[in-house]
């Protein structure tokens, strides 16, 4: 007789309380040849973390700029077939000059679209061109590996509500904080079309990049 473990009320209780942090480390990509693996993300401008054999094993590791996260790859580190890892998502806030940036590094690269709805096995479902208005979430590019592992660059610009601590504001890089500033500026050129002349600017591009990023409500 099968029987189904339900989670009592307490234990549920105990879960919504402790909170210790688990960060997402690293993800490990499957490759066939760990040496054009490392040539390739290499070329791509991410930082080589290591690259150490030990025991019949390699491993070789990367950061993508302004991630946390990194990615591993080697010999004996995973039984799953090489190419297998799919719709590995990259996020970025500008998916144009992203998609520019990989383009100058030779990858070959798909051009900027977006997606009708959730399902993305549906070809019909992939639309040409960026979401509508550029809506954060919404723009998508991809590429591949040399053994076709699958990446995704999604455009994100302003977080859903409650992603992001607007007491913590940071940006992974110049280029996220540029683009935050050039679209800091288009909405203050409308602020100031209503308004007029707004002597404080920075306070109102400050106010408008920290709701932005944490989802809250933008100044107008």
């Amino acid at each position: 007789m099968s029987t189904t473990a339900v989670p009592s009320q307490a234990a549920t209780s105990d879960a919504g309380v402790a909170k210790v942090d688990m960060k997402l480390e690293v993800v490990v990509i499957p490759v066939s040849d760990v040496d054009r693996a490392k040539k390739f993300y290499g070329g791509l401008g991410w930082r080589l973390d290591a690259d150490f054999s030990m025991g019949g094993g390699r491993v070789v590791q990367f950061t993508p700029p302004g991630s946390d996260c990194s990615i591993q790859f080697g010999a004996n580190l995973t039984s799953a077939a090489p190419g297998s890892a799919q719709s590995l998502f990259l996020i970025v806030s500008d998916i144009d000059a992203a998609r520019q940036e990989l383009l100058a590094h030779g990858v070959t690269v798909s051009e900027v679209f977006h997606f009708t709805g959730f399902n993305r096995l549906d070809a019909n479902a992939r639309v040409s061109g960026p979401a509508p208005n550029h809506q954060s979430y919404g723009s998508f590019v991809s590429f591949s590996d040399p053994d076709g592992n699958g990446w995704l660059l999604q455009e994100i610009t302003m977080r859903l509500p409650g992603r992001m601590d607007s007491a913590a504001t940071a940006f992974g890089s110049a280029t996220d904080l540029a683009s935050a500033l050039r679209r800091a500026a288009a909405a203050h050129g409308e602020h100031e079309k209503r308004l007029g002349m707004d002597a404080n600017w920075p306070d109102w591009y400050a106010s408008y990049m920290v709701a932005e990023q944490a989802g809250g409500n933008l100044p107008k």
